[in-house]
């Protein structure tokens, strides 16, 4: 179980990689609602996520720091390493989009991903794929990992941030089984 709490917003959050999926999701922002239930179904994980923010500014700041609190609650649950695939990528298509996401739970963050240059139009629910960016950005740099999210078609918002979430939740859900013995690193620690 994760706390995060600022002058902006809270969080609580537990992660569970291995299931059973689930859990109750409420943020007071419907559509991060939505897209973390798509992290939870389609990453297989047990994910419970209570959270409020200051929506009356914006929902930057919320979206931001469930990212955050999913990336502290990810490196809690991976541990040292041991056994992990660590690798993994996936593509999700959603009608006439496309992404793919390719991670590595490398203990170095890093997120390549550049929405200024997709054509993407809109906001589904005050969220768009800026605020996609600070989600990934939180968990990239919390949870230590390097993640690349691309958009290979699509310009609709709502299916360029659903598509992003269903590739990461999958992408996540390979990197993080247990399949080997010892550290997955050549220098002995991730």
């Amino acid at each position: 179980m994760v706390e995060r709490a600022t002058s902006e917003t809270w969080v609580r959050l537990r992660l569970g990689l291995d299931g059973p999926p689930g859990g109750k999701v409420d943020t007071g922002l419907p559509f991060l609602d939505h897209m973390l239930l798509q992290l939870q179904r389609h990453g297989r994980f047990l994910l419970e996520v209570e959270a409020r923010g200051d929506l009356e500014v914006d929902v930057h700041h919320l979206v931001e720091d469930v990212g955050i609190a999913l990336g502290m609650a990810l490196k809690e649950a991976l541990g040292e390493g041991v056994g992990l695939e660590r690798y993994a990528e996936a593509f999700a298509p959603m009608d006439e989009t496309l992404v793919l996401c390719v991670l590595d739970l490398s203990g170095r963050p890093h997120l390549e991903y550049r929405p200024e240059e997709w054509p993407v139009v809109g906001a589904a629910g005050g969220v768009n794929h800026y605020h996609l960016r600070e989600f990934l950005r939180g968990l990239v740099n919390h949870g230590r990992l390097t993640l690349h999210l691309r958009l290979l078609s699509g310009r609709e918002a709502h299916h360029v941030v659903e598509a992003g979430f269903k590739a990461l939740a999958r992408a996540l859900h390979r990197a993080t089984r247990r399949t080997g013995e010892g550290v997955p690193s050549t220098k002995g620690v991730l």
